[in-house]
């Protein structure tokens, strides 16, 4: 079979912009997407499909995804800000993203929060998360060799076994995201 090496190669999971990589000036929405595209462009599936678009950008605003921004410009809060909502849009419901947006949106707005921390610790993680699915995909593939049958009937176990631990990881997020919900709901002891 020997599929996982051509799909890592084609997945792109350490793409990611680094805090450092993030300009300290304010950007206009368009360099915004500029940015954007110049780093995960390459991770896309197709040529239709978009990274960010400014209608994305303009409806995060408004469903309050991040804080408000001035002067039509994007600070580097904004865009480490929306580089999270970026990583969260493929599993989660944009209700769900605003639920996991909202507590980093009002500590910014509220505390002395170290928003680059936060964010160079989701980094370290994504690029610690993708180590661990590089080896686990190739785990997945090696059981799947010991079969007995054709190869493309291997290759579409290998779908249904990468959906469903899609699915199993989707879920496991909506199921914290309702503690989310849950823990604001109830009263401070």
């Amino acid at each position: 079979m020997n599929k996982s090496d051509e799909l890592i190669n084609r997945l792109g999971l350490e793409a990611t912009i680094h805090a450092e990589e993030i300009p300290d000036i304010d950007l206009y929405m368009d360099q915004v997407i500029q940015l954007f595209d110049s780093k995960f462009g390459p991770t896309l599936r197709n040529d239709e499909e978009k990274v960010l678009t400014k209608t994305m950008i303009n409806n995060y605003a408004k469903g309050k995804l991040f804080i408000p921004i001035k002067n039509k410009k994007y600070s580097k809060q904004h865009l480490m800000l929306i580089s999270l909502i970026y990583q969260l849009k493929g599993a989660l419901s944009i209700n769900d993203i605003k639920t996991t947006m909202d507590p980093i949106n009002e500590k910014i707005m509220s505390e002395n929060f170290n928003l680059e921390d936060f964010y160079s610790y989701s980094v370290a993680l994504q690029q610690s998360n993708a180590q661990s699915f590089l080896e686990e995909i190739k785990a997945h593939e090696k059981e799947i060799d010991q079969f007995d049958m054709d190869e493309e009937l291997k290759h579409l176990l290998f779908i249904n076994s990468l959906a469903n631990m899609s699915n199993a990881y989707r879920k496991a997020a909506e199921l914290l995201v309702d503690d989310l919900i849950t823990n604001k709901k109830e009263p401070k002891k």
